[in-house]
């Protein structure tokens, strides 16, 4: 029945054990901070721009982060299910889920006039966005916050960017990794502390507008893979000439320091976010993105620095510095303009 797919979920558990930091929200909250939070997670088909949703989930929280609903679904992605080592969702468990379009009503309640929160939250938006235009509809969410940026901004002391180190540092238990409904419980429990400690600093929140896409075209059908291959998450690109970068080269990226306009940017390995979506994001900020690593190169990102690939190599020995995805999503939101006047012609 598609009311036993599309629900209520039960309210945030407690799990919290011991929490560092003040757990009460101070007395003069920042009034320049949302109204409200849906706090998203979903589980997909891949990582790529052609993959689908399979499974949703959204908190509601309040300004201050308190707890408000809950609500989670399967979605029927109407193709394989990918990766089902990760999120242990079979073809015949979504078999009868709604499609997305089914969704599309509730998901906006419950997104509506809310600042959607995720981790790594340019991934969740972008799948989001692009299933609502795939619908014929627009999702309304005018804002994200990505808690990758918050810890950042927080300078809270993790070894990494994952949701487990962010949720290990409060003390919330995960009982479900990569099951849409925990992972957003889990991540609305960490929130709330991150948020109420910005507003006790009065920290200015890492806010970034979403832009709804309008129109949506599918890729052509990936070619099918072999029986009892494994799964490779992978995006059909159509080779596309990208305009020039219209900004001088100004050299080296300086660790701890801005993009500047016109810095030459490669990208090697895995990324999270697509590819194309990353290098669309690079080159609207000024940046110019290369497609090798060569002494003019200002900066590489890649996941995995020790890996042994042409592009590291190259970078090691010319001396670029190398960050990863989160740390350049974040230095995106504040690329210095360029010193001189973009060229004409």
């Amino acid at each position: 029945m598609l009311e036993d797919r599309m629900a209520a979920a039960p309210p945030i558990a407690p799990k919290i054990v011991q929490q560092p930091g003040p757990q009460t929200p101070p007395a003069d909250w920042p009034s320049g901070y949302p109204q409200g939070y849906a706090v998203v997670d979903v589980e997909t088909t891949g990582l790529a721009r052609d993959d689908r949703i399979i499974s949703a989930a959204v908190y509601q929280l309040d300004a201050q982060g308190a707890f408000q609903d809950s609500w989670y679904t399967l979605v029927n992605p109407q193709r394989d299910p990918g990766p089902v080592w990760i999120h242990g969702l079979t073809s015949d468990m979504l078999d009868g889920a709604p499609l997305f379009p089914d969704v599309v009503p509730e998901l906006s309640r419950r997104l509506a006039d809310r600042v959607l929160v995720a981790h790594n939250a340019m991934f969740d938006w972008s799948m989001i966005a692009r299933e609502y235009a795939r619908a014929a509809a627009t999702a309304p969410v005018r804002q994200r916050l990505c808690t990758i940026a918050l810890s950042k901004e927080l300078g809270l002391p993790l070894p990494n960017h994952k949701l487990e180190s962010l949720a290990a540092h409060y003390g919330v238990v995960q009982e479900r990794a990569h099951h849409a409904l925990d992972d957003a419980r889990v991540l609305a429990e960490a929130f709330r502390p991150s948020l109420r400690r910005a507003a006790r600093q009065n920290l200015r929140l890492p806010l970034l507008t979403c832009q709804p896409l309008t129109e949506w075209s599918d890729s052509p059908a990936p070619r099918p893979r072999a029986a009892g291959s494994s799964y490779r998450p992978t995006s059909w690109r159509p080779s596309r000439k990208r305009p020039a970068c219209p900004y001088p080269n100004p050299g080296r990226y300086e660790p701890g320091g801005r993009l500047v306009q016109g810095m030459r940017v490669a990208f090697s390995g895995d990324t999270s976010v697509d590819r194309e979506l990353l290098e669309d994001r690079a080159i609207e900020a000024g940046l110019h993105v290369a497609t090798s690593v060569s002494r003019l190169t200002s900066l590489l990102v890649t996941n995995d620095p020790d890996a042994q690939t042409s592009k590291t190599a190259k970078a090691a020995a010319y001396g670029t510095a190398v960050i990863d995805e989160a740390a350049f999503m974040q230095l995106l939101q504040d690329v210095e303009p360029a010193d001189q006047a973009p060229a004409s012609g």
